[in-house]
């Protein structure tokens, strides 16, 4: 590959964080300007088809359009609940298990969000657990950084297990010839269980780290000490039923069963003051002072249950109602005779549960005409303010994956960029494998399409260095995970449920290190577990 063809491929990432992080542009133009350089880059120097580069960016709509009625629902939700007094006593329900603000963090975010990646996936928990922690008096910035950084190590196994039983299973469908493709994913399904022990469980440390050094009164990295044993605790809750449930049922139910395990833990534990130090700077039993509300904690919780039961029910198998949803769909095959096709189902996109679960709250609470008009104003202007960034952030995404679709027999950039680094690791290749499935995720917005992307690339990768593909893989799909921390889509979703349209690139700027520091852990781990096996 010629210099201009690295560059070339290089090139979108570069615009991105450049303009994004580097220049603090608004996500609006930062994006709009990467998406002329990757089409540009396509177009002079990948000799992409103008069709092909204007088919990609079409879909890139389509799957923007999805991510908006995600981000409608969950405003308009969060909108009503806000105007009907709920998250007031919500805030009174929580502030009532612990007054600290970093138990707090761990139980929303950590443990809750956890149930919603284990539930729903694809962006779903940060849009409900950062509302969560501002109604808790975090600062909208501290909220969505926190709640995106929580959403890492339960992705591997998220929405039912998506990013593995589909993403991993569609992206090694060639290698089933050999009859193993099953053991396969079910042994890198429990390597990646087996590392996250290790990585994952020193999250809910991580995060009250970075509230305590960043968003506190204290600014001071010592705050959290006093705090590290119950944020191990709550670590250990989820990953170690995590573990269990991947080596004995399969890749489907680790996160929702971990998950369910942390809150049955934690939650209790946070109430006692269990591992916790003896003075934490509250009186758990002084009342807290929150706005005055009418409304039961039962009622004001409903909602959120019945969005939570509806994003079970509508994502299970076994039940009708999932393959019901998804025959509502539209498709375009196809798309201006190209190789790409476009398919949409909008009853089964979490945007319908949040739109049901809305209509429980106008049903329950007390909503008054002009709350409901201020609801409905305040959730279209959000909107509209993220429909301008995704409307360029995802084409753009879309154009650099579809790049393989070129008139010189060239790979994809991103899959160009993965074998050049392949090339250059050797036998060190699995320190590189997560930051390959952290690539994935940051340009789709989603594990499941990054490990669909470079299962393939990384199981060669594997083989052709001697190294177990089996750990190589788990990598990835841990890499994945890391990656929508800085998902230009993600935060730009969670940025919107906040009102923080615009400073995208303050909150990457949060959750960059982390990401890094996360995936480069889980590549040492796993590079240790293969030098030990040996």
């Amino acid at each position: 590959m010629t210099f201009s063809l690295f560059l070339a491929a290089l090139s979108p990432l570069l615009a991105v964080l450049l303009f994004l992080v580097g220049l603090r542009m608004p996500a609006s133009r930062a994006m709009a300007l990467a998406y002329i350089v990757t089409a540009a880059a396509g177009y002079f120097l990948w000799h992409m088809a103008p069709r092909t580069i204007l088919a990609a960016s079409i879909e890139g709509l389509a799957i923007a359009a999805s991510v908006l009625w995600i981000i409608f629902g969950a405003i308009l939700l969060l909108r009503l609940l806000t105007e009907g007094e709920a998250m007031a006593r919500i805030r009174e329900g929580f502030a009532a298990i612990s007054p600290e603000p970093r138990v707090q963090l761990i139980v929303i975010s950590w443990t809750f969000g956890a149930f919603l990646e284990g539930v729903a996936g694809f962006g779903t928990p940060a849009a409900i657990t950062a509302p969560l922690l501002v109604a808790l008096r975090f600062t909208p910035m501290a909220a969505v950084s926190l709640a995106l950084i929580a959403n890492s190590s339960p992705v591997a196994f998220g929405a039912i297990g998506t990013p593995v039983a589909i993403g991993l299973r569609e992206g090694l469908r060639q290698p089933a010839a050999d009859g193993g493709l099953d053991s396969l994913i079910e042994n890198s399904a429990q390597v990646a269980a087996a590392i996250d022990l290790t990585t994952g469980s020193l999250v809910p440390f991580a995060l009250i780290l970075i509230y305590s050094r960043f968003f506190s009164e204290e600014r001071s990295w010592s705050s959290a000490l006093g705090y590290w044993r119950f944020a191990l605790f709550a670590g250990l809750a989820y990953t170690i039923p995590a573990f269990v449930v991947s080596a004995t049922l399969g890749p489907e139910l680790p996160a929702l069963v971990g998950a369910l395990c942390a809150i049955v833990l934690v939650v209790p534990a946070a109430r006692h003051g269990f591992l916790m130090p003896r003075s934490s700077g509250a009186d758990p039993g002084a009342p807290i002072a929150v706005e005055p509300s009418r409304v039961t904690l039962k009622r004001a919780w409903a909602p959120y249950l019945l969005l939570a039961a509806l994003l079970l029910v509508s994502r299970a198998d076994l039940l009708p109602v999932k393959q019901a949803l998804q025959d509502v769909s539209f498709a375009w095959d196809s798309v201006l005779g190209t190789q790409i096709n476009i398919a949409l189902a909008p009853l089964y996109l979490p945007g319908s549960m949040f739109l049901i679960a809305g209509l429980l709250a106008v049903c329950i609470l007390p909503l008054d005409s002009e709350r409901l008009r201020s609801a409905g104003r305040d959730t279209l202007k959000i909107t509209a303010a993220s429909a301008v960034t995704l409307a360029a952030a995802v084409p753009m995404v879309r154009v650099f994956v579809y790049s393989g679709i070129n008139s010189d027999g060239l790979p994809s950039m991103p899959m160009a960029l993965s074998v050049l680094a392949a090339d250059a690791a050797g036998q060190n290749w699995p320190v590189i494998a997560p930051f390959i499935g952290a690539l994935g995720s940051f340009l789709s917005g989603s594990a499941t399409f990054s490990n669909m992307t470079f299962a393939l690339f990384q199981f060669t990768a594997a083989n052709q260095a001697g190294l177990p593909p089996e750990t190589v893989l788990g990598a990835q799909i841990l890499g994945a995970s890391a990656g929508n921390m800085v998902s230009v889509v993600n935060v730009v979703a969670a940025a919107a449920v906040v009102g923080r349209v615009g400073r995208e690139g303050e909150i990457i700027r949060v959750t960059l290190v982390p990401m890094l520091a996360y995936t480069a852990a889980v590549g040492l781990v796993a590079a240790a577990a293969i030098g030990f096996a040996r």
